[in-house]
């Protein structure tokens, strides 16, 4: 077939030129006004119609571009004004002399088939590929030599051009115009450099089956694409497979190293392209979001293994389709990504729900706390030989997840340096680095989903949720929703959540057992029926291009009912508090309503949000609030157990016992703990608080006990 497409192929330049004749006369012209400033011609592989043409750009593309060239040079498609006389007035002749440009790169984009890194093959050499990956690794951009005139020690002569190959120097040993075999030097001046930059991508992480390794590509770029793309970024770069042999301990390899000579790169912008949905996927997702109880169907979909947690895998769906990011005028950028923090006692399944919810987001990356580094999570700056010896930046798993969710967990396990990493990448969605002389920016647009254990095992309700989490108050306070998951005996849930497990285990036997040997009397349609209780009630697959569907094309509008409910039911709870009381919430709550609500009306691929969807989120937000933010000694909500670590009561204790001290203790600073205590229960406090407050001072480091039963503040 190959050899019968060559044959009919006589005179490709010329049907070369005739196409770009046809279908770029417009880029030709403007590639002729913006050169040297513009210097690449890019061509849609789905505009060369003529398939003799298409199948050659893949099989050799090196021929193909010379063609090209050739077809531009001797049809003088591109022609430069090189002077030009203007005759006096009144005369009507003007002189013009045009010169071919210098060097024109032909690009090729939209390429049909994307080839993962792992099943490149040797038969694939110096063939057309597309590769697309996740960026990894770059270099800096640095001069590359092309061609080198070299000038002889013996005679001073010039010598060249000799053209350079990509990685061994090209040095002659022999001088022609003298004959005699001499070194030579190279001129700077007179040879010919380009621009060139080395990256290495790595296969995007939804791509992998469990436990694979991903396998990474160096890619060589040069001229006017180097500098253009940065870690982390998602790309499909379009080239020429090529290989160099291997050089072991100064003698050649039979092995072969390979790399992709860079023709064009495509950074993909929009999320979730990777996602393909044909027009009956989107035929299916639309009759989908007109179903009753979409809502229901969505979140039972979630992890239908494990049994209730219902307010939580709804909160869960509500992250998975995100609330919108907005650019807005002055500059400021506001996310629209949800985080969620799952606390709760241990063997309640928080890590399998983490688990499945990567597996279902369209793009997702799964990291424990407890093995993950600072570098790990953001970005690390590295030094071997990729970079020749230089210092090269390597995205870590937040930057990885940009546009989906990063699921960590065990984040009480992480070291208080790895926490703080989280801060910038939670609120602003970049992160900053600044190792090893490398200052750089980073994009990490992701939702987290977060799972802690409490520091005692097990969650106690009377205990403030920032004293039970070994976690800053600062970073608790990023998420919109958290979650207190307690394991708290009750009969009957008890007995339906082991009627559950037991009922999964018996059911996961007999599909062992019948895929085996077909067991007699039980049939296909008997399985299914017993598996109803586990089968998620949307499809996994048809799910995931759901959420990537709605992702792409629904960005909703809040309507005037929503926004005043969202907007009564803040100033409601801001009304609880006044001098005396604590605060009940903060905008940043208000903030966390309203993307909620913008993936509520998501949801449905709806363009309005309704007063509906505000209400529904309230419910979720208010459930929320009853767990962490709930005072029982005020009998109402305060913000600061968990936005700070203290609640108003205890904050008040705290100055009262601070004063007591300082008024009893006089000029020396120094006080008798009984005679404080007593002070400060005259005052209307109970005296075991007093003592826990004053045994957590001297624990903070802000007071100490000089001598036993004295007590001095230090701060």
């Amino acid at each position: 077939m190959a050899e019968q497409l060559e044959a009919e192929v006589t005179d490709t330049t010329t049907e070369w030129s005739k196409f770009l004749r046809r279908r770029y006369k417009k880029e030709l012209a403007e590639l002729r006004r913006e050169y040297p400033h513009k210097r690449s011609l890019s061509i849609d592989y789905s505009t060369i119609t003529n398939n003799k043409l298409a199948f050659e750009l893949l099989e050799r593309p090196g021929k193909v571009i010379g063609d090209i060239r050739d077809a531009i040079k001797n049809d003088r498609l591109i022609t430069l004004k090189k002077g030009q006389m203007v005759s006096p007035p009144g005369g009507a002749t003007e002189t013009m002399e045009s010169v071919e440009p210098g060097h024109i790169n032909i690009r090729f984009t939209n390429l049909p088939r994307k080839i993962a890194v792992r099943e490149i093959r040797a038969d694939q050499i110096n063939k057309f590929l597309s590769v697309e990956g996740i960026l990894r690794k770059t270099t800096d951009v640095r001069p590359r030599i092309l061609e080198g005139v070299f000038q002889c020690r013996s005679c001073r002569k010039l010598t060249g051009p000799v053209t350079q190959t990509y990685g061994q120097f090209q040095e002659p040993d022999f001088c022609p115009n003298c004959e005699r075999k001499t070194r030579m030097d190279l001129i700077i001046n007179r040879s010919r450099f380009i621009d060139a930059q080395k990256l290495r991508i790595q296969e995007s992480p939804e791509g992998l089956r469990g436990g694979e390794q991903p396998q990474t590509l160096d890619v060589d770029v040069t001229d006017d694409l180097t500098g253009i793309v940065s870690p982390g970024d998602r790309v499909v770069i379009n080239g020429i497979l090529r290989s160099v042999q291997r050089v072991v301990h100064g003698s050649k390899s039979t092995l072969f190293d390979i790399y992709l000579e860079c023709n064009s790169i495509e950074v993909a912008e929009k999320e979730f392209d990777e996602v393909n949905i044909t027009d009956e996927d989107e035929e299916a997702i639309l009759n989908l979001s007109q179903e009753q109880n979409l809502e229901r169907k969505i979140s039972r979909s979630i992890a239908p293994t494990i049994y209730g947690n219902d307010d939580v895998k709804e909160a869960i769906s509500l992250q998975l389709f995100g609330g919108i990011a907005k650019e807005m005028p002055d500059g400021s950028r506001l996310r629209g990504d949800i985080h969620v923090l799952l606390v709760g006692d241990p063997g309640i399944a928080k890590s399998q729900l983490l688990r499945y919810v990567v597996k279902l987001s369209p793009r997702g990356i799964y990291t424990s706390g407890k093995s993950s580094t600072s570098a790990g999570l953001t970005a690390t700056a590295v030094k071997d030989e990729f970079g020749d010896g230089r210092w090269t930046l390597e995205a870590g798993a937040l930057v990885l997840a940009d546009m989906g969710i990063a699921a960590v967990d065990e984040m009480d396990k992480m070291q208080k340096d790895e926490r703080s990493a989280l801060h910038e990448a939670m609120e602003q969605q970049t992160i900053s680095v600044a190792k090893a002389g490398i200052t750089a920016t980073l994009k990490s647009r992701c939702a987290l989903l977060g799972a802690a254990n409490p520091k005692l095992g097990r969650f106690d309700q009377f205990v403030p949720i920032a004293e039970q989490i070994n976690m800053p108050a600062s970073l608790l306070s990023r998420f919109d929703l958290v979650f207190v998951m307690t394991d708290e005996p009750d009969a009957q849930r008890d007995a339906a959540i082991a009627n559950h497990i037991v009922k999964t285990h018996s059911i996961g036997e007999l599909i062992r057992q019948h895929e085996y040997s077909p067991i007699p009397d039980v049939d296909e349609e008997h399985i299914l029926r017993e598996l109803a209780p586990v089968i998620p009630d949307i499809d996994p697959v048809l799910l995931r291009k759901y959420i990537a569907y709605a992702k792409r094309t629904c960005f909703p509008i809040l309507s005037e009912e929503a926004m005043q409910t969202l907007i009564d039911y803040y100033l409601k709870l801001r009304d609880l508090a006044d001098v005396n009381k604590p605060v009940p919430v903060t905008a940043r709550q208000l903030e966390a309503l309203v993307r909620l609500a913008e993936s509520s009306a998501r949801m449905r691929l709806s363009n309005t949000i309704t007063s509906t969807d505000a209400e529904r989120v309230i419910r979720i937000v208010d459930i929320c609030l009853r767990q962490v933010a709930y005072d029982a000694e005020t009998g109402s909500f305060d913000i600061d157990k968990l936005v700070t670590g203290f609640s108003k009561t205890q904050r008040d204790i705290i100055r009262t016992i601070k004063e007591a001290i300082r008024s009893v203790g006089g000029e020396t600073g120094r006080a008798r703990i009984s005679e404080v205590i007593e002070m400060v229960v005259q005052q209307g406090f109970a005296k075991d608080k007093v003592e826990d407050v004053i045994d957590r001072l001297k624990r903070d480091g802000e007071a100490m006990e000089p001598r036993h039963g004295i007590i001095q503040l230090l701060r």
